[in-house]
């Protein structure tokens, strides 16, 4: 795409948008910035950035390089949408030298199945095999704990 490119350099990147995005996501609301930070820092990750090299998107993987990876925290900003930049960014992550040769990449959506399966994500065979440890009000927990 002319206007907007993609890097894996975490440098490249702009905290503030991803923390801002994120921090009010549906999936880590109220995420705390150093959660996030060290998030970023352990994971592969891919920024989206306009002509004017604005961060407008992102998304990262929790990954080994070899054999899994998890797909997260993928956001591409409300004014950036609907100029094909989730589609960009997904050919771009599935194409990565890092997650050739993977036997397993999952992901989590609540709205986003149709965008997925185009790069061939389906539904979980036999999703009474997998097991998980979910506290999904971690983020509140925490600040309350922290007197915020």
């Amino acid at each position: 795409m002319p206007d907007y490119s993609i890097t894996t350099d975490k440098d490249a990147f702009d905290f503030d948008v991803i923390y801002g995005f994120i921090s009010q996501s549906y999936w880590a609301m109220g995420i705390p910035k150093e959660t996030m930070r060290r998030a970023i820092a352990n994971s592969l990750c891919f920024g989206v950035f306009d002509k004017d090299n604005k961060q407008v998107g992102f998304a990262r993987l929790i990954t080994d390089s070899a054999t899994f990876a998890y797909l997260a925290d993928v956001f591409i900003l409300p004014s950036h949408r609907g100029k094909g930049l989730s589609k960009y960014l997904m050919e771009t992550i599935v194409a990565h030298p890092d997650l050739q040769g993977l036997r397993r990449i999952v992901l989590a959506t609540r709205d986003a199945h149709g965008l997925y399966a185009q790069y061939g994500f389906q539904p979980i065979e036999n999703p009474e095999i997998l097991m998980q440890i979910w506290h999904p009000n971690v983020y509140q927990r925490e600040q309350i704990a922290e007197g915020v």
